[in-house]
C-alpha cells in the first residue's frame, strides 16, 4: 500500500492543499520508488525508524510494510492531517506534527538506544539538518536519504574534489558515506528541476580521527570560509607558522585539499600551543 500519482493529486485537491516550496515539499509519486527505497533501508520489526518530511504517507507506508516501527514527522499543518488519515490503521505507525530543525530530538528518540533515519528530505533544509543530526543525536546511527544530487556528491566527496567542503569533513568524521542509487526527477510532484540521489551514511563508532569536535570544526569552518585562499592567510589569528611545522600541513594548501587526518593533525597542534603557553 502506497500513493500514486494520481492519487496523490487527488489527496492534495479534495484537502485544497498544494506543495509547499517554503518546505521544499517534493512528494514522490511512484510506488516503485518508495518500495525500494524502503528495501534498501534493509530494516525489520527490530528497527527504529524515522521519517523526516513524511508528506502524505507515500514512503511512511512503504516502510510500515517492513515492520519496522516508523516515526513519521511532518512540519505542514494541512498535509499532517491527511497524512494521520492516511496512516491511521497502521498500528507500527506514530505521527509527530512539528519542525524537524527545532525538535528536541534525544529526547523524542529516547525509546530506543539506535535509529535509523529514512527519509526523502525537503531540500531546502537536507544539508543542516544531516549535519545537525551527525553532531547532537547519537541514537541516529544511520541515515539513508534522498537529496539534490549536488548535496549528495558534498556528502561523499574526497579532498581535491569540486564537491569537497566542510560538511564533507563533517561527515567524514562521524560517519562513512556512499551514494546507493539515483533518482529521477519524474518521480515527483512537483517534479523538481534537478536529479535526486540516495546516500547512506553510516555513523562510526568512534569519530574517525583523534581531534575533538569542537575545536576541529572551528578551523574547518574558519578555512572553508575562504577556500580560495591558502591556509595561511585563510587561517590567520588562530593558526600559527609554528603549528603548521608541528603538525606537517602545508600553509600554502588550501582547505579543499585537505584530509581529514591533516585537519586533525592541525588542530592538536593548535591545542598542544596554547596549552604549553597557559
Amino acid at each position: 500500500m502506497t500513493l500514486t500519482r494520481s492519487q496523490t493529486a487527488e489527496l492534495l485537491e479534495q484537502h485544497g492543499l498544494a506543495p509547499r516550496r517554503a518546505f521544499g515539499q517534493n512528494f514522490v509519486v511512484e510506488p516503485e520508488t518508495v518500495r525500494r527505497i524502503a528495501s534498501l533501508a534493509g530494516v525489520d520489526a527490530s528497527h527504529h525508524v524515522v521519517e523526516i518530511g513524511a508528506g502524505l504517507g507515500a514512503l511512511t507506508m512503504a516502510l510500515a510494510e517492513t515492520n519496522a516501527q516508523v516515526l513519521a514527522v511532518e512540519i505542514d499543518s494541512g498535509i499532517v492531517q491527511v497524512l494521520r488519515e492516511n496512516v491511521r490503521t497502521l498500528t507500527n505507525v506514530r505521527v509527530v506534527h512539528d519542525d524537524a530543525m527545532q525538535l528536541d530530538w534525544v529526547a523524542l528518540l529516547s525509546a530506543a538506544p539506535s535509529w535509523t533515519v529514512v527519509a526523502n528530505l525537503p531540500y531546502n533544509v537536507a544539508t543542516p539538518l544531516v549535519a545537525d543530526l551527525l553532531d547532537d543525536v547519537p541514537q541516529v546511527k544511520r541515515l539513508l536519504v534522498m537529496v539534490q544530487k549536488e548535496v549528495a556528491q558534498r556528502f561523499v566527496a574526497q579532498p581535491g574534489s569540486d564537491a569537497f567542503g566542510a560538511v564533507s569533513v563533517k561527515v567524514n568524521y562521524w560517519a562513512t558515506s556512499r551514494i546507493v542509487g539515483e533518482v529521477s526527477s519524474a518521480v515527483f510532484l512537483p517534479r523538481p528541476r534537478v536529479a535526486s540521489s540516495l546516500v547512506e551514511i553510516v555513523r562510526r563508532e568512534t569519530p574517525a580521527v583523534a581531534a575533538p569536535f569542537v575545536e576541529m570544526f572551528a578551523l574547518v569552518r574558519q578555512g572553508f570560509a575562504t577556500r580560495r585562499k591558502m591556509l595561511r592567510r585563510a587561517l590567520d589569528g588562530e593558526v600559527t607558522g609554528e603549528d603548521f611545522t608541528a603538525s606537517g600541513v602545508d600553509p600554502q594548501a588550501r582547505a579543499e585539499q585537505l584530509t581529514l587526518d591533516d585537519w586533525s593533525r592541525l588542530t592538536l597542534a593548535v591545542i598542544a600551543r596554547k596549552q604549553a603557553r597557559t
